[in-house]
């Protein structure tokens, strides 16, 4: 072959390796904006709610329904919107629940009343729950193993973690200067983008042969609604409320009838094998340990600098902006480490700094400031994070079978979203009970303001304390569970040269 020839060819292959870089980055920019859509109504809402409750007329009990609504559908679905994925094709299917997402979240900016809108956040939850598990799914199968895989990794990490933090800076922007309708809002021409542009630049799957497993579906979405609800019911009404405890008999019950179905089904909704492997089984239970304590401290730190440091909804959302850019900037440096450390070492070097931060805040009292005990804590919990939650995420997928990169999907968003309700219910159990013995021994010489402060401070610190705990556990289940002998999979250099020629064949 000419000298001409191998450059001509040379040249042709890299165009053809640029366009599909180009390709695959547009279908990540295209499901990330999805999946930020999705998590960002998961808070975007919370400082919104006083205004949704002058607007609309609900009562005290009512208004956490907002949040629950969406939460309930979105947990309960999960498993079943992951298989569909597989069986279904994950495009079509990820179409389908972003556009009831986007269609729901026009429904929500219109409502009338707390019945309408309550409807539009179950739908919402109904949408997400099929599209989010997809979005996970598309980016193992179109992203090869190892560095690659990494980065984008590293920009979804960003997305999931950031966005919860980004969704009450933008809840408090939306609320202050528009309205509390655009929270809904806004989802709609970025839900109309995505579904438009999805059929252009997204892999199309194609359908897999097989039949759902009505039983699995039925029995993991009826269970995991019940666990999900009697969490939220115990949060409002205490762990020894009747209808509480029904819900967690109900949910013990058929969450057994689903592992003992999907340990004889042909086709499981969700296969038990996900759980084989002792790495990826720890990586589940480390999320939701996490999470619990992340989203528990959201609740509390948004009502704690409004309430307590008399932030408005505007200052009390931008002052969580440092945590989420230290979050989205360390994650994506931690996608480029996992090619020089183990996985293990990064879990740990992240884990560190998350229990030194929560557990600065449980240290909490009547006269810390923002800048003295809020913002450093929140720097070390979201640098933590953005360390950690990389190679967590890369733990949970890593050896899946292409065919059950949906079910594998779900799992980590399950793991998530019940770790988010469980973290909230305990956390609102420990502040209650905390708030309750500081209100019964009244400081002499107080004046009634300053009590209430001191009640409030005191249940919020000792909420802090059980999250830095449910960190320590995390952080014991990655050192025990989790521990990896292997080097890093790219640290050695014949393996590097071995994904490099994968990468240039594709």
């Amino acid at each position: 072959m000419s000298t001409s020839s191998i450059m001509q060819e040379t040249s042709l292959r890299s165009g053809r390796r640029a366009a599909l870089r180009d390709r695959r980055g547009l279908a990540l920019a295209i499901v990330l904006g999805a999946q930020l859509m999705i998590i960002l109504d998961l808070t975007v809402v919370n400082i919104a709610l006083p205004s949704i409750a002058h607007g609309l007329h609900f009562s005290s009990t009512g208004l956490s329904w907002v949040l629950n609504a969406y939460t309930l559908t979105f947990g309960g679905l999960l498993l079943l919107g992951g298989r569909a994925g597989d069986i279904l094709g994950r495009r079509q299917v990820f179409m389908a629940g972003i556009a009831l997402f986007t269609a729901a979240s026009l429904a929500g900016g219109l409502a009338q009343s707390a019945g309408w809108l309550l409807a539009a956040r179950a739908a919402q939850g109904v949408g997400g729950a099929f599209a989010s598990p997809a979005v996970l799914a598309m980016i193992t199968t179109s992203f090869a193993d190892g560095r690659e895989r990494a980065r984008a990794l590293g920009i979804y990490t960003a997305v999931v973690m950031g966005g919860g933090s980004l969704g009450l800076v933008l809840g408090g922007v939306i609320t202050e200067w528009v309205s509390w309708r655009w929270v809904l809002f806004i989802n709609v021409p970025i839900g109309v983008l995505v579904v438009l542009a999805s059929p252009l630049f997204l892999p199309q799957t194609g359908r897999q042969p097989g039949h759902f497993d009505l039983a699995g579906a039925l029995t993991s979405t009826a269970g995991m609604a019940s666990l999900v609800y009697g969490i939220i019911r115990a949060a409002s009404d205490g762990w020894s409320d009747t209808v509480a405890l029904s819900a967690f008999a109900a949910a013990g019950i058929l969450l057994t009838g689903f592992v003992y179905r999907e340990s004889r089904a042909a086709q499981p909704i969700t296969p038990l094998r996900l759980f084989a492997d002792r790495r990826r089984a720890g990586s589940y239970l480390t999320r939701l340990l996490l999470v619990a304590g992340m989203f528990g401290m959201f609740f509390f730190l948004t009502q704690l600098v409004q309430d307590i440091l008399r932030f408005s909804p505007l200052r009390a959302g931008v002052s969580f902006l440092p945590m989420t850019a230290a979050l989205l900037g360390v994650s994506q440096l931690s996608s480029r480490l996992v090619s020089r450390f183990r996985p293990w070492t990064l879990m740990v070097a992240g884990m560190l700094p998350v229990v030194a931060g929560m557990t600065w805040l449980s240290r909490i009292s009547p006269g810390t400031g923002y800048l003295a005990g809020i913002l450093g804590p929140m720097l070390l919990i979201g640098t933590g994070m953005g360390v950690v939650f990389v190679p967590l995420t890369m733990a949970s997928l890593s050896g899946v079978r292409p065919e059950d990169s949906g079910a594998a999907s779900s799992m980590v968003n399950v793991m998530q979203q019940v770790g988010g309700s469980l973290g909230l219910a305990v956390l609102v159990t420990a502040f209650t009970s905390a708030a309750k013995t500081a209100a019964a021994h009244p400081v002499a010489g107080l004046s009634r303001l300053a009590q209430a402060h001191l009640t409030v401070v005191h249940g919020v610190s000792s909420a802090f304390t059980l999250a830095a705990i449910l960190d320590v556990l995390a952080l014991l289940v990655v050192l025990t569970v989790m521990r990896d002998r292997r080097p890093a999979p790219l640290a050695r250099p014949a393996e590097r040269q071995n994904l490099s020629r994968a990468v240039a064949d594709e």
